[in-house]
């Protein structure tokens, strides 16, 4: 009996013991399921640094805990390093992540910023090379393409042509109008490389298709006469018919005289108006004093104009002239031809 609250004494401290660890043990729940919902919400919360225009450059050869360390710097996101590394490991991504330069955009999460950097989904820019634009014009656009190396500025024309396989050294033409995308570190040279491929693939497929009455000698003309078509209207039904009356006119030994080309070879002198004395001035390529097709393209044709070039219209016109809202009105013989011009021609003068 003496030694009964000795044993009351063991059995209660024992019961405090144990009431303490459940405590500890609910605590360390709480704490865990606190840190692990603070996790999840993290894990796919919009990163603060994500808005519009914004950027991130993942440089080559980064560790993962270099990126994080970046990440936190450039405040894309303010997040504890344990969380990313934590992330980056649930996702199996460290040392997968690719170099280059990622969009940031709005409403962008850890999870998704992790995800495309570890399968290269990097920014890719557009540059669009619009159809009859002239290569003096194309050079001139993309010197204002902020992000592309300047390596074609300093190269003159030939080089530049040579540097992208056009053996002659004249680039005007072998550009194919279309957009096309580059990411952070390609050249504006890249871009003209895959241009060019594009546009030999193009006309390659345009001259191997053409008809059987149309008498080109290389696909080389049919590029220059692509280029005269696509300068001559701005309608997509017309380009086969303008390119019917050329081909007549060549067939024919007639000069082709289309006023595009007396601009083109006045190059810097034009002002905005063709004068007689323009028409009369003699250069490589003025069509109302030299024969044939122009030496060169006088612009860089699109796919309809090459298709225009080897599928044109079959008819008798050998003539047009502008009606003033856009199109043209075609004729067969010089008297009519003489009757459009001075319905649609002197009358608007007047």
């Amino acid at each position: 009996m003496p030694k009964l609250p000795v044993l009351v004494r063991r059995a209660r401290g024992g019961a405090v013991l144990r009431l303490l660890l459940l405590l500890a043990v609910a605590a360390a729940g709480a704490i865990a399921f606190a840190f692990w919902r603070d996790y999840r919400a993290f894990v796919d919360a919009p990163l603060p640094g994500a808005r519009a225009d914004a950027t991130f450059d993942l440089a080559r050869g980064a560790r993962y805990r270099d990126v994080v360390r970046q990440i936190r710097r450039e405040r894309v996101s303010r997040a504890a390093p344990f969380y990313w590394r934590l992330l980056g490991r649930q996702l199996g991504v460290e040392g997968r992540l690719h170099a280059g330069e990622y969009a940031l955009t709005p409403g962008l999460t850890p999870r998704e910023l992790l995800r495309r950097m570890a399968t290269g989904e990097v920014l890719q820019h557009r540059f669009t090379i619009v159809d009859g634009w002239t290569f003096k014009q194309l050079r001139v656009a993309l010197a204002g393409e902020t992000g592309l190396q300047p390596v074609a500025q300093a190269l003159s024309d030939e080089d530049i042509a040579k540097k992208v396989g056009i053996d002659d050294g004249r680039p005007e033409g072998w550009f194919l109008p279309e957009t096309y995308a580059w990411i952070k570190g390609e050249s504006d040279l890249d871009v003209l490389q895959r241009a060019h491929t594009a546009m030999k693939k193009a006309l390659d497929k345009a001259w191997a298709s053409r008809d059987a009455d149309v008498k080109l000698d290389s696909p080389y003309q049919a590029l220059i006469l692509a280029s005269l078509v696509e300068k001559e209207t701005a309608q997509p039904s017309e380009r086969p018919l303008i390119a019917g009356v050329f081909l007549r006119r060549l067939k024919f030994g007639m000069r082709l005289q289309t006023d595009p080309t007396v601009i083109y070879g006045l190059g810097d002198a034009y002002d905005g108006r063709i004068h007689r004395r323009d028409l009369d001035g003699d250069t490589p390529y003025n069509t109302y004093t030299r024969d044939g097709l122009t030496p060169t393209p006088i612009a860089l044709p699109g796919v309809p104009a090459l298709e225009a070039a080897t599928h044109p219209t079959p008819g008798d016109a050998l003539y047009f002239v502008a009606r003033g809202d856009g199109s043209h009105e075609f004729s067969p013989t010089l008297e009519a031809h003489n009757r459009a011009v001075a319905k649609y021609q002197l009358h608007r003068g007047q």
